[in-house]
This record gives C-alpha cells, structure tokens and sequence, in this order.
C-alpha cells in the first residue's frame, strides 16, 4: 500500500480541505455578529439607491435622444401581445361565421379574372432577322 501522506494530490485535498472548513468557521462567525448584517444592509441600501439613479438618469438621456426607455418599450409590447390577441379572436370569429366552406376554399366569391395579355413574345423569325446585331 503507497504512503498517501507523500502523494502531493492528496497533500493537497487535505490543504483544501482545512482552508474551507477554517474560511466556513470565519465566514459563519462574521455573519452572525450584529455589525455584519447592519453593513450588508447599508450596503443593499446604497446599491439600491445607486441603480434607482442610475435608471432615472438614463430614461432622462434616453428622452433627450428621443428614444424610449426600457418602461416604454415593455409597455409597448403588452399592447402589441393585446393587439395580437384581438386579432386572433377575430380571425377565429371569421373562420367560424365562414364555416366548413372556408376551410375547404370554396368561399363563394369568385375570383378576380386575369388582365389580357396585350405584349406578345417576339416571333423566331424577327429575332433571326436581326432585330439586335449591326
């Protein structure tokens, strides 16, 4: 059997291994003082405030631009899922009052004749002639 206290990996799991359990320990003593939850909420507090301006100071920039902010584009698009639903509801409706027949492609209305055809094609002969080279 090898001698494990001279294998480097396992020397070094070990190191790992103590290092985490000793910042842990630190960690959960830092944590449960009064002092450190009273930080990070001064903390939370000031991150807050910072991306609150933040936010106000680009819906002003975005508005001297006269682009629109984050507000107003996601306001924008409910409006547009709204729109987009109305329009399903609607198109629901009409496939229903059409009936069967719709579905099938035979709604009644004739179709649209096609214009007459007024240009005809060059014949053979009067491309043969010449109508083109020098």
């Amino acid at each position: 059997m090898p001698n494990q206290s001279n294998d480097p990996a396992e020397l070094w799991r070990t190191f790992l291994a103590e290092a985490e359990k000793n910042y842990n320990n630190l960690a959960n003593q830092a944590m449960a003082s009064p002092e450190f939850s009273r930080l990070m909420n001064q903390a939370g507090g000031a991150s807050f405030g910072a991306q609150k301006m933040l936010g106000e100071m680009m819906e002003r920039y975005l508005g001297s631009m006269n682009l629109p902010s984050r507000a107003q584009l996601a306001d924008m698009g409910e409006r547009l899922q709204a729109i987009e639903a109305q329009l399903m509801e609607i198109k629901a409706m009409l496939v229903a009052s059409l009936g069967d027949a719709a579905a099938a492609g035979a709604t009644g209305v004739a179709p649209r004749p096609k214009p007459p055809r007024t240009k005809r094609p060059p014949s053979a002969a009067a491309g043969a002639a010449g109508g083109n080279g020098p």
